[in-house]
């Protein structure tokens, strides 16, 4: 590695630690400036901007913003509720299930912030240490997003494998990711479970109460979605969103069900998957808009489209800064990693955590990472088992969802430390990514063998 490669390598990190100093659209911004630094500056040759994958996100998100408007989301919240509170006892068991098969579903984990408020009354209600199912309720709601088959990271994976050799489905992607993600999750409740002071030993929260006003924001309101009236139409959107969604799974394990096309050299080839997620996406979409009542500029100003269209510009910033360095650097980088790779090619997952403890979106760290994995000879395989691994933001407890967490537990005790690093999503977000991963990787080992991959 020469004077400059190391250079130009300490501006893409620069780039990266500045703008998630910002946050929000300043992420890709930002990465804006470091790719123009690349190129004009120092003339390096630019990469290629992730429009493909751009194009899904925008045409999930767009969908998952009608049904916000629609009000089927709060239908899907409610039933979430009545299934907790049907069973308030198994709080820290049930609430990371919910957040994660909420996110599989809606393909974002920002849909944690109604939900949220519900699991620390619960808690509280119950005796429960709300920082317990808290905790690892807010790392669920992000590791759903490698199990989405919605998500930027799954569609990114699939669209980028393909392409680099590596012929995979979102359909067996998801069996992998799933299974490993559930073990994961399991692992980090068990350590969930007893941790922390219970509430009638712990000396902070029993000051807490002494205060008559602070008894009261603790105790005196209730966080509910059950008294909201659910129309039919709200409901009608539940069930085209899921259409939409069965639809995409099914191509995906029947691919022969796909229509054909043929190509410039006259050969049939089936429509790619990317190009049906965009297509069912932006059919539910439009659909919600004549069956359920779905208001566009509702869903314009709703959170879960806000937050998509944040996640578009900061995947198209990063990643197109990511490709132009690493397209430029491929053969020095194969050159001082071949040895490390050659033995130990899980070892990338080490690279795709740091990397998304700088960056914050687990899509961002597939779409700028993976073609160097591939190009670097890493297996595919290998590769789709390490996929837990991409999510690592919860390591600097600055993402949107896990400081709501902080701010919706009224008994204080989901916290950020006074060492930043000793907060409360910490132990399971590294329980879940150790294990997950682990388990991903035997499980992608296993159905290779099996030629299922």
């Amino acid at each position: 590695m020469d004077v400059l490669m190391i250079i130009q390598f300490l501006i893409v990190l620069l780039a990266l630690f500045v703008g998630a100093r910002y946050g929000s659209l300043a992420l890709g911004a930002i990465s804006g400036i470091g790719l123009a630094i690349l190129v004009l500056g120092f003339g390096l040759k630019p990469g290629t901007p992730p429009t493909d994958v751009i194009y899904i996100i925008i045409a999930a998100v767009t969908c998952a913003g009608m049904l916000q408007a629609s009000g089927g989301m709060n239908w899907m919240i409610q039933v979430a509720e009545r299934m907790l509170r049907s069973h308030p006892a198994y709080i820290t068991i049930l609430a990371p299930f919910v957040t994660f098969f909420l996110t599989v579903l809606v393909g974002t984990g920002h849909v944690v912030y109604t939900i949220m408020p519900i699991i620390c009354d619960i808690s509280l209600k119950q005796g429960i240490r709300p920082e317990r199912p808290c905790g690892i309720a807010s790392i669920a709601s992000q590791i759903g997003i490698t199990c989405s088959p919605i998500a930027a990271a799954v569609v990114s994976f699939m669209t980028i494998s393909n392409a680099n050799g590596f012929d995979v489905s979102i359909f067996q992607i998801l069996m992998v990711t799933i299974p490993a993600c559930l073990i994961g999750i399991i692992a980090a409740i068990i350590f969930s479970y007893n941790r922390g002071l219970d509430l009638d030993k712990d000396p902070q929260f029993q000051a807490r109460c002494k205060d008559p006003e602070t008894y009261n924001y603790m105790y005196g309101n209730s966080a509910t979605t059950l008294n909201q009236k659910i129309e039919t139409h709200s409901k009608i959107a539940v069930w085209i969103f899921l259409a939409a969604l069965a639809s995409i799974v099914i191509f995906a394990i029947f691919p022969d069900l796909l229509p054909r096309f043929a190509d410039a050299k006259g050969n049939l080839k089936p429509l790619k998957m990317n190009l049906l997620i965009q297509i069912m996406m932006l059919t539910a979409a439009a659909l919600m808009v004549f069956f359920a009542k779905a208001e566009p500029k509702k869903a314009v100003s709703g959170a879960v489209w806000q937050s998509g269209m944040v996640a578009v510009v900061a995947i198209f910033g990063i990643a197109w800064m990511a490709d132009t360095y690493f397209g430029n650097y491929t053969t020095q980088i194969k050159e001082m990693m071949g040895d490390i790779v050659a033995q130990y090619p899980w070892a990338i997952a080490f690279v795709f955590f740091l990397v998304s403890v700088l960056i914050n979106s687990q899509g961002a760290v597939v779409v700028a990472m993976l073609p160097l994995a591939y190009e670097m000879g890493i297996d595919g395989v290998i590769l789709l088992g390490v996929m837990p691994s991409v999510y690592g933001y919860f390591f600097i407890p600055n993402y949107p969802s896990d400081i709501a967490t902080v701010n919706f537990d009224r008994s204080g005790t989901t916290v950020i430390g006074k060492y930043l690093f000793n907060h409360s999503f910490m132990i399971p977000g590294l329980i879940h990514v150790v294990v997950a991963t682990i388990a991903g990787l035997l499980l992608a080992q296993l159905y290779h063998s099996m030629n299922w991959l």
